[in-house]
């Protein structure tokens, strides 16, 4: 081999070498799909819960064929545009309402079984909950969604995740059916839904469930599926607790392969992977109600109405939730006359208030490219709070960051972080400053910030 032949050899290796490993280096930038991005942003939704042991609060669904019957089921005066109304004071930009809990017993006259509200007394057996649900979050603007427990079925005998037990009615396939009918018909009947809710995930076919894939992306494509089936392109993921606390870091993606379903554990725990392939981010569910009452402060029970989570408790639930780049959504109980009771819809109207208070008005915003953002006051800040987002659409770049409040002549560290996300909240504390500078001090590709806003103490 001859001299030249010989370096274009060496060249060429080299070359080659060099792109593998700038290959092996490059990071994986994820970006979510628009129906997750607007999701992200609707920020603060609530869920309401309604069934059987609101009337029957005795009631154990898994003590088979003990379930009450459908006359039992019997509010005096049910109101979803009070329910509505309630959630929009709060300041909640989409609904969920839990069309068939663990019971079995369905708010919609499903022609999969007699165990439904059609066999009860309301409005005669002509009443449709969810259809009227649904009519209430379209004439108050608010995105409906429907919560429909595949996984378990106190009628049928069927219990977490999702299987038939022993002196059920029916066989497995059987109630495979009766699941592909009412998802059927809730997704369906009722128009375009923002997100579905799948508690405890969806047992696959390949174990012996029901084909819920098939019909999610049949019926219900664009909605965004809590715990919903691995293939579907819209996944949230839980965040591993009911209080409204996501862990720090929060990312909003997972490995790939993870099972989003909920039927095994997240690829890389609650917290996500800063590198993930998968855009599943975290929703954080969690109660108005205190978690020691009445069914974890998911159903309502008559003398609990005291039993509020405070203001202050509630904001903080949405700094560890909202401000840690998840979505919070609020367990709201409905009463034996089908409304929220009194106590509570004050207490979300409070609540509300106080996130408009603490969060609806910035004193600075600045917004951009770059790695550092300094904003400057004419007149000394004293401040203990800031907001920072990313443009997500672009995936999320940022990987660390360190805040600086300029004091006196000195630029002190006020926070630092890793996950920003859709949205962080740095709160810290108070400082007199005349100038804050944001430091982006690791990231994946050019940092693309959507907001970075300063807050007077």
């Amino acid at each position: 081999m001859s001299a030249k032949s010989l370096s274009f050899f060496v060249s060429a290796i080299a070359a080659t070498l060099f792109g593998m490993c700038a290959k092996a280096e490059t990071p994986v930038l994820t970006k979510p799909t628009p129906e997750q991005v607007a999701w992200a942003d609707a920020e603060l939704g609530v869920i309401f819960h309604f069934d059987m042991p609101t009337f029957v609060p005795g009631y154990n669904w898994r003590n088979w064929g003990s379930h009450p019957p459908a006359s039992a089921f019997n509010p005096s005066a049910l109101d979803t545009d009070q329910w509505i109304r309630s959630a929009k004071a709060m300041g909640a930009t989409y609904a969920v309402l839990v069309a068939k809990h663990c019971s079995g017993f369905s708010l919609w006259p499903t022609k999969a079984h007699d165990y439904n509200v059609s066999k009860s007394p309301y409005k005669g057996g002509k009443g449709d909950i969810v259809g009227e649900f649904i009519a209430s979050c379209r004439k108050y603007g608010l995105k409906p969604g429907i919560y429909a427990s595949t996984t378990a079925n106190g009628y049928l005998w069927v219990n977490n995740p999702g299987r038939v037990q022993k002196g059920s009615p029916l066989t497995q396939e059987e109630y495979n059916r009766v699941v592909e009918t009412q998802l059927t018909e809730l997704w369906s009947n009722y128009g375009e839904l923002f997100e579905i809710w799948f508690d405890g995930g969806v047992l696959s076919r390949k174990e012996g469930g029901a084909d819920v894939l098939a019909l999610v992306r049949k019926l219900q494509p664009k909605a965004i599926a809590f715990q919903g089936p691995h293939g579907h392109p819209n996944l949230v993921r839980w965040v591993g607790n009911e209080h409204g606390t996501a862990p720090y870091p929060c990312w909003g993606t997972a490995a790939e392969g993870t099972r989003a379903d909920g039927t095994k554990e997240v690829v890389g725990g609650n917290t996500g992977v800063p590198d993930g392939s998968l855009w599943c981010p975290g929703e954080a569910d969690c109660t108005l109600r205190h978690n020691g009452s009445f069914q974890g402060g998911w159903f309502w029970r008559k003398g609990e109405d005291h039993r509020l989570f405070t203001v202050p408790e509630l904001m903080r639930k949405y700094s560890t939730s909202v401000g840690r780049n998840t979505n919070m959504l609020l367990g709201i109980v409905v009463d034996d006359r089908g409304l929220v009771p009194d106590a509570d819809a004050q207490r979300m109207a409070e609540f509300g208030k106080a996130i408009q208070t603490r969060w609806g008005k910035p004193e600075k915003t600045l917004s951009g490219k770059g790695r550092s953002f300094e904003m400057r006051f004419e007149q000394p800040l004293e401040t203990d709070r800031v907001i920072l987002q990313e443009d997500i659409a672009d995936g999320e770049r940022i990987q660390s960051y360190e805040l600086k409040g300029l004091v006196g002549d000195r630029w002190e560290t006020l926070a630092k972080g890793s996950c920003v996300g859709h949205k962080r909240i740095e709160e810290f504390e108070p400082r007199t400053v005349t100038a804050l500078r944001l430091e982006i001090t690791s990231a994946k590709a050019e940092p693309l910030l959507r907001t970075f806003s300063v807050f007077r103490k």
